[in-house]
């Protein structure tokens, strides 16, 4: 390591008190150009487009399935097709039944559009933990229904509102 000195007046050297400030600058600027290439790494989002909410009356057809799923006190899952309540090998077993009669009932498989097609409302109850109505949802798409949804109560404080 070596240290810079400077004449002053006489023949003794005396050192120099200034700093030197090129390794601070290249230091300061490799940090800027790292942060300006980070920042918008950082940053980057990707757009999401959430669903407005709309309360929309439910065309209730006979064929559509309503099931209320809801979390009981021992930690199990309730869930009930109308107010029969079901385990989940039942749930799917008269799933299976109840769709192959609706497609009976059209005349088959080729006759099935998105009229006719059967739905699943899945009404849950606020507490109910996401892994009761989540394997509701997936034993009905198991068994072949294509359109699940969800029957909610509009938040109070008057009329429904179309957004």
């Amino acid at each position: 390591m070596s240290m810079s000195v400077k004449q002053e007046g006489g023949d003794e050297d005396v050192p120099m008190s200034d700093i030197n400030t090129t390794p601070l600058v290249d230091v300061m600027l490799v940090l800027l150009i790292i942060f300006l290439i980070t920042v918008p790494v950082v940053i980057q989002t990707i757009p999401v487009k959430l669903p407005k909410v709309r309360y929309e009356v439910t065309q209730t057809k006979p064929e559509n399935v309503s099931l209320s799923v809801n979390g009981l006190p021992d930690g199990s899952c309730g869930v009930y097709w109308n107010m029969t309540k079901m385990t989940s090998k039942e749930l799917l077993d008269r799933a299976v039944t109840n769709l192959k009669a609706q497609v009976d009932k059209v005349g088959g498989p080729q006759n099935i559009t998105e009229d006719n097609m059967p739905e699943v409302h899945i009404r849950g109850d606020i507490n109910t933990p996401y892994r009761c109505i989540g394997g509701a949802i997936y034993t009905m798409q198991l068994a072949g229904f294509a359109k699940v949804g969800f029957i909610s109560q509009p938040g109070p404080g008057g009329p429904v509102q179309r957004l």
